[in-house]
């Protein structure tokens, strides 16, 4: 099923560009299900390099969708896939914050596996690439756990970046895709691939602690990747979103200008 296209408004800074969205349920080969997939991108047709992204632990909901409205606005086509389409078809317009959708989300999470990760990904940019003009450049933008699968996708896709936000559990052995290793284990691999990563840490994270920051530092400088770590010391996790208890204004809006110069810059004349 495949919904028309119509305009989007920008939901934070207003953009340069108009916006359309789409919302399509696409093949994903291997998947016994389709998988929905929201879709924004500007209103001029032109050589729009894609951004594929991915949401906290609630799925395709009304926050991610908004941000793919902003990463438009920059003159990007960015797709949000659902991850979840296999375990829970029910998850196509992601879910609510409440206590009993976490517990449900969790068991989503422990159900994901790398393989089939990378092949929605791949689906999703795929899915995106009619819309991207001559575009052959892609990159890449996540949040908490979406910034965990950013991290993973960074190690098996050709990326020319990737923006990351207070991505969980890449040193924690045995939970989301660090399974059956770290994913920072496979560091190497993105330095393969030539991205640059931006990483977007909250010093009063209580989910991510200064050592798993370092860790991240010390892997991805060890590998050789080009990266760049900001830490916005007064921000608690889940900082980006407004709307939420833990939005912080300042730490979001420094953030995002940081996001839109890294694909600015590298997605011009990244590696695809």
């Amino acid at each position: 099923m495949t919904h028309a296209e119509e305009p989007a408004s920008e939901a934070r800074t207003p953009g340069t560009a108009a916006v359309l969205t789409q919302t399509a349920d696409i093949p994903v080969p291997g998947a016994p299900t389709r998988m929905t997939t929201y879709l924004a991108r500007p209103a001029e047709p032109g050589d729009h390099p894609v951004v594929l992204l991915g949401g906290e632990l609630w799925g395709l909901n009304d926050d991610i969708r908004a941000v793919a409205r902003q990463v438009a606005a920059l003159g990007h086509v960015a797709v949000v896939p659902n991850l979840y389409h296999r375990t829970d078809p029910a998850s196509r317009d992601g879910f609510a914050r409440s206590d009993a959708n976490r517990a449900h989300a969790f068991d989503l999470v422990g159900r994901l596996t790398r393989d089939e990760v990378e092949a929605d990904f791949r689906a999703a940019a795929d899915h995106a690439r009619p819309h991207a003009g001559a575009a052959d450049r892609t990159g890449i933008l996540g949040f908490s756990l979406g910034g965990h699968l950013a991290y993973f996708a960074a190690t098996r896709l050709r990326l020319a970046a990737a923006a990351i936000y207070y991505p969980g559990w890449l040193a924690t052995p045995g939970t989301a895709l660090s399974r059956p290793a770290p994913l920072l284990d496979d560091t190497d691999r993105i330095a393969e691939h030539g991205t640059r990563v931006a990483l977007f840490y909250a010093g009063r994270d209580h989910i991510i602690d200064a050592a798993q920051v370092e860790a991240a530092r010390t892997a991805l400088t060890g590998a050789g990747v080009r990266h760049d770590i900001t830490v916005h010391e007064e921000a608690p996790h889940a900082f980006f979103f407004p709307g939420h208890d833990t939005y912080d204004k300042v730490a979001a809006d420094q953030s995002w200008e940081r996001v839109a110069d890294l694909f600015r810059t590298e997605l011009r004349h990244g590696n695809g």
